[in-house]
C-alpha cells in the first residue's frame, strides 16, 4: 500500500489528465493526492468515502474533490469474488490548482473558477441538467487531443462553476497533507471495519491491528475522521442496511441483524439518527419513487 498517497502521476508534459476507468472493481485504497479530481461511475456500485462522509455510490454520480480531501470509492464485495463477471467504469480528470498558470488564475475572468476550487475542498456532488451534460462532456474529452481538449475541460469548468445543481460532501475542509504511515493506518481500519460490519467489532481488536491503546486509537481515528469509530461503524452498517431496503424484499428485523446490530430497537434508532427518518418510513420513500 506504499503508493496509495499519490497516484494521479499528472507527467510535467501535461496540462491535465483524463482516464477512462475500466476494470473488475474501483481501487480500494482509501488515498489523498494533491490534484483536482472530477470523476463519474458510468458502471458499478459499492460505498464511498469522501472526507468524513459515507454514501452508497451508483451509475451516475458526478463529484469534483479539492486537493488532500481524502476519499474513497471501495466496490461491493460481489465485485472482489474470484468467479465475478461484474465490472465498473468510469471516467477521471486529474488537474493542479494553476493548471493555466499562476498568473492567470489571479485574471478577473478566472475568479468563476477560484471560488469553485475554493467550494471543492469540501467536496461537491452535481446533479440535475449539470449533472447530465459534463457528464456527455467528459465521455468526449476523453477522445480528444490537444488543444482541444483544454477548450473541452474549460467548458466543463465553467458549466461546473456557474451551476447551483450541487451539494457539499464534506462537512469539513481537509488541508493537510496525509503521510504515507496516517494512509496505511486508515487502510487497515478501513478494510478491516469493511470486512467485520456484519458482526461485532471491539475497539481493542482494532486499536491492536495499528499497535495502539484504545484510547489513543479512539483519539487518532476521530482527528483523522471527523468523528468517533463508534460513529464510524453505525454509519457503514446503516449505509449497508439503506442499500437492502433499496434492493431486497428481506424484512427489517433482518436487515437489522444482516448489518450488525444485535436488536431492532437499537437498529432503528442509529437508523434514524443517521438517515433522519425512521427505516419503515425510508422504505416507504424508497418504494414510491
Amino acid at each position: 500500500m506504499k503508493q496509495a498517497l499519490h497516484k494521479s502521476g499528472i507527467p510535467p508534459s501535461h496540462i491535465f489528465v483524463s482516464k477512462r476507468l475500466r476494470d473488475k472493481h474501483f481501487d480500494p485504497i482509501w488515498h489523498a493526492h494533491s490534484e483536482f479530481q472530477l470523476f463519474v461511475v458510468l458502471e458499478g456500485t459499492g460505498t464511498r468515502f469522501i472526507g468524513d462522509s459515507i454514501k452508497s455510490f451508483k451509475p451516475g454520480e458526478l463529484i469534483f474533490t479539492g486537493p488532500h480531501l481524502p476519499h474513497l470509492w471501495r466496490s461491493d464485495d460481489s465485485y472482489f469474488e474470484k468467479k465475478s463477471s461484474l465490472n465498473i467504469d468510469g471516467i477521471v480528470i486529474y488537474f493542479n490548482e494553476h493548471f493555466l498558470g499562476e498568473h492567470l488564475m489571479e485574471k478577473e475572468e478566472l475568479a468563476v473558477l477560484t471560488k469553485l476550487f475554493a467550494k471543492s475542498m469540501r467536496g461537491l456532488e452535481f446533479y440535475g441538467e449539470t449533472r447530465d451534460k459534463v457528464i456527455s462532456m467528459m465521455e468526449a474529452l476523453t477522445t480528444q487531443h490537444g488543444i482541444a481538449s483544454v477548450v473541452s475541460l474549460l467548458q466543463i469548468l465553467d458549466l461546473l462553476a456557474g451551476s447551483k445543481h450541487y451539494h457539499y460532501i464534506s462537512s469539513v475542509a481537509y488541508e493537510d497533507i496525509f503521510n504515507e504511515d496516517e494512509t496505511d493506518r486508515i487502510n487497515i481500519v478501513y478494510e478491516f471495519v469493511m470486512k467485520n460490519f456484519k458482526q461485532k467489532i471491539l475497539l481493542d481488536e482494532v486499536a491492536d491491528l495499528l499497535y495502539m491503546t484504545p484510547t489513543s486509537f479512539s483519539r487518532y481515528f476521530t482527528m483523522k475522521n471527523n468523528k468517533p469509530f463508534s460513529k464510524f461503524i453505525s454509519e457503514i452498517r446503516i449505509k449497508h442496511a439503506c442499500k437492502l431496503i433499496a434492493e431486497t424484499d428481506l424484512s427489517m428485523e433482518h436487515i437489522c441483524y444482516e448489518c450488525g446490530f444485535n436488536t431492532l430497537s437499537n437498529f432503528n434508532k442509529q437508523f434514524k439518527d443517521v438517515v433522519g427518518q425512521q427505516p419503515t418510513h425510508y422504505k416507504k420513500e424508497i418504494n414510491s419513487l
